[in-house]
């Protein structure tokens, strides 16, 4: 499985056309499995009756979006866009992959292949919220517009590649939330995740949701996330005493024999020989980069007490020791107790920089624990979480769907008897409103052709579905949130549309500062609403009504 930029190495199809496209250098997606063959079955047999019916060319508006939030929470933050323009540059079928669709339908006439072959996304536009934006139920994330064939052919690789990442960037983003602005937030979680994919879409849409750095070396070295390490309890138990160390000593000076001498003066002479003995050989090492996992065989009694021996030591040779992790036990209590120690022993030795180690804490982390151990109080300065955050353990799945909404010009509605499956017809804008404090009022979305919401306008908001819900809103300000980032007649990926991993960091940083706290919160968060104008309102319920056979009594 690569996961490295491989470049696009399949070769072009016979029959497709030869001349570049202005994106032809564009990269390749993060994965070498994204590729046109990334899809569902149905999808190849809809598009070859759609060519025997020659109407493969008809022109077509699709729309992804999603139902519910996520995480019982009342926002999502938009992920993946990156890979989606990625995915569009480089959307061609190899000869070789025709050649096994070949086998698949024998019955299919030679022309669709060689049509199939010809098929980039020259003709297509698609517009999105950026990458950190946050986005709520029935709202459109993205907008595809080309012909049915093609358009038909992106819906499940484009769901692959904005669901999980969505989902990731919202579980992190939930994660920082919980511990506030100034915690670091490390994600751990590479060997837990779903695979080499899911690791590095983990650890990229983790950072660009909140974290701070992630443990994956590939990540680091592809993405430019933030790497961090410390040792693991198998170093720790590598050790069996001090006679397993190559030298006493770090610049010149013996390192044993002063935390031996700090170790008798603070009264540690019970710590466990062989944890002291890693200490000091990771000390040696690591003098500017130590933080010990203390652990491995008793916190309180040994490895606090065993770093602590060391990194005085450390001080007396001009290093500056960085803390200890936890990997287990009461958090709270420990994080508290061990920070008290810090102050004890700092004033003790006049080494007031004691007082500022860091305390790391991974022990099943959460968002539920984060917020536990906030409610008791603690003292812990960095989390790496592992698990409950890769897997999104609380909500699997984020569930976008890709649904047509209009064909030919024709508004399109798909109904069913759960009304939160019933889809919002015809191609859509989408508008944030907000107050003069900067505050989100409601997303707002109108159809195409109607004149955009102006600011300071009184515009009448209508829910989707109950009628009986509306509400007039006077915004302050309105931004517009679908943007043009494909245009293939137009140079494919637009100006402004792709964005560096940073941006889209700080980005959801800014837009989570713009929705209200209630919105945001843990526990019973109030619903962001959602709104239609009074023409979509007009158009769902007419189509509605159209579409829905009349029952018999």
């Amino acid at each position: 499985m690569t996961m490295a930029d491989t470049g696009n190495d399949h070769d072009t199809a016979v029959g497709a056309k030869s001349s570049p496209k202005p994106w032809s250098n564009t990269p390749s997606p993060m994965s070498s499995y994204v590729r046109p063959m990334l899809t569902d079955m149905y999808q190849i047999t809809m598009v070859f009756a759609y060519w025997k019916q020659k109407r493969h060319e008809d022109r077509a508006v699709f729309e992804v979006f999603f139902r519910k939030t996520p995480f019982k929470g009342e926002f999502a933050i938009m992920a993946g866009l990156d890979e989606v323009l990625k995915y569009l540059a480089n959307f061609r079928f190899s000869s070789e992959e025709l050649d096994y669709l070949r086998g698949q339908i024998p019955h299919a006439e030679e022309e669709f292949f060689t049509w199939l072959g010809t098929v980039d996304c020259s003709c297509v536009k698609v517009y999105a919220l950026q990458d950190g934006t946050t986005c709520f139920g029935k709202e459109p994330l993205v907008r595809v517009e080309g012909s049915l064939a093609v358009a038909q052919l992106l819906e499940t690789t484009l769901l692959n590649l904005l669901n999980y990442p969505s989902l990731i960037a919202t579980n992190a983003a939930r994660h920082r939330l919980a511990v506030g602005p100034d915690k670091v937030l490390f994600e751990f979680g590479l060997r837990r995740a779903q695979g080499p994919d899911g690791a590095m879409s983990a650890s990229k849409y983790s950072y660009l949701g909140g974290f701070d750095g992630t443990s994956n070396v590939l990540a680091g070295h592809l993405l430019g996330i933030a790497i961090s390490g410390t040792h693991a309890h198998a170093y720790v138990q590598s050790y069996v005493g001090l006679d397993s160390l190559q030298t006493p000593f770090l610049r010149g000076q013996n390192l044993v024999e002063k935390a031996l001498a700090y170790r008798s003066a603070l009264g540690y002479s019970e710590s466990n020989v062989g944890e002291l003995a890693a200490f000091i050989a990771y000390a040696q090492s690591w003098p500017d980069n130590f933080l010990c996992l203390v652990d491995t065989y008793d916190t309180l009694n040994s490895g606090v007490p065993n770093f602590m021996s060391v990194a005085l030591a450390l001080y007396d040779l001009g290093y500056s020791p960085l803390g200890i992790r936890l990997d287990s036990g009461d958090l709270a209590y420990l994080s508290k107790r061990i920070r008290k120690w810090f102050t004890e022993v700092a004033s003790a030795y006049s080494r007031p920089a004691l007082q500022m180690l860091r305390i790391v804490a991974s022990n099943d982390i959460n968002e539920d624990v984060l917020y536990a151990l906030s409610k008791q109080g603690h003292s812990i300065d960095a989390f790496g979480v592992g698990t409950h955050l890769v897997t999104c353990q609380a909500q699997p799945a984020l569930g976008c769907v890709y649904k047509l909404v209009e064909i030919d010009g024709q508004p399109r509605i798909k109904l069913s008897n759960e009304v939160e499956k019933v889809t919002l017809p015809s191609r859509k804008h989408l508008y944030r409103f907000f107050n003069e404090n900067g505050v989100a009022l409601v997303d707002f979305m109108t159809r195409d052709g109607e004149p955009a919401p102006k600011e300071g306008q009184r515009l009448l908001c209508r829910h989707p579905f109950d009628s009986k819900k509306r509400a007039y809103v006077t915004p302050t300000t309105i931004v517009p949130l679908l943007s043009l980032v494909w245009d293939g007649q137009k140079g494919g990926i637009q100006p402004g549309a792709s964005r560096t991993l940073e941006e889209s960091r700080t980005h959801v940083m800014g837009q989570l500062k713009e929705i209200r706290e209630d919105v945001l919160r843990h526990i019973n968060p109030t619903p962001y609403k959602v709104s239609v104008s009074e023409e979509l309102h007009a158009l769902l319920h007419q189509l509605w009504e159209l579409n829905a056979p009349v029952g018999q009594l």
